[in-house]
């Protein structure tokens, strides 16, 4: 049973692994830039953000679908059933969910630190890093939410990976086909692990949060 988890388990870190690290990348620094930098219809942003947090997961595979189909704007990648598809539907999930929780753990930190930082002569970036320091809890509970959000969904990556086995199959997608096979000894195998990676990632969590609260 350990060779038939093991390239899914494998495929399933990759695809959310990468995913999350751009998403990180991306909505990170966007989320501390809109704390700090508000701009005209920051408040309608804002509700678009927290709005994308809320992302129905299908909907989203729907949408790269149409993107990455032959007939879609993007269809000459040929992405579609592959894991860059994948990656691509995980990454439009995450990416809210970093830029609105960043936003909202900037927002929380004493604006008089921006003051004194400034008052030292930082620069904008120095200032950025110097709250996102301070912020580091809850932008490190972002990162671990999104990778919670993308590692546990089902509809996107099934939308637009096809759970093709070796190529595209992963935990949850796998857990759908064990099911309706019914195998349900290597499908609750499969949730298990899945339920493992989420308990580490909210332990991740709370350890974070209490060395916040000390």
């Amino acid at each position: 049973m350990l060779a038939d988890l093991l390239p899914v388990i494998t495929l399933s870190l990759y695809v959310s692994g990468v995913a999350l690290i751009i998403a990180a990348v991306i909505g990170v620094p966007l989320g501390a830039s809109l704390a700090l930098h508000p701009i005209p219809g920051q408040r309608l942003i804002e509700l678009l953000i927290y709005t994308g947090m809320g992302l129905p997961p299908v909907v989203v595979g729907l949408f790269v679908y149409l993107l990455l189909s032959r007939a879609g704007p993007l269809g000459r990648l040929s992405w579609l059933f592959t894991p860059s598809a994948m990656i691509a539907a995980q990454v439009i999930i995450a990416l809210p969910l970093v830029v609105g929780l960043t936003l909202s753990a900037v927002q929380s930190v004493d604006p008089a630190l921006r003051l004194q930082v400034r008052a030292l002569g930082a620069t904008p970036a120095q200032v950025m890093w110097t709250v996102l320091a301070e912020a580091r809890s809850g932008v490190v509970a972002a990162i671990v939410a999104a990778f919670g959000g993308i590692i546990s969904e089902v509809g996107a990556v099934m939308l637009v990976g096809g759970n093709i086995e070796g190529s595209t199959r992963v935990l949850t997608t796998a857990i759908v086909l064990e099911t309706r096979k019914g195998n349900f000894e290597l499908a609750l195998a499969l949730g298990g692990v899945l339920l493992a990676l989420a308990f580490f990632s909210n332990l991740l969590l709370v350890r974070l949060s209490g060395r916040r609260a000390n």
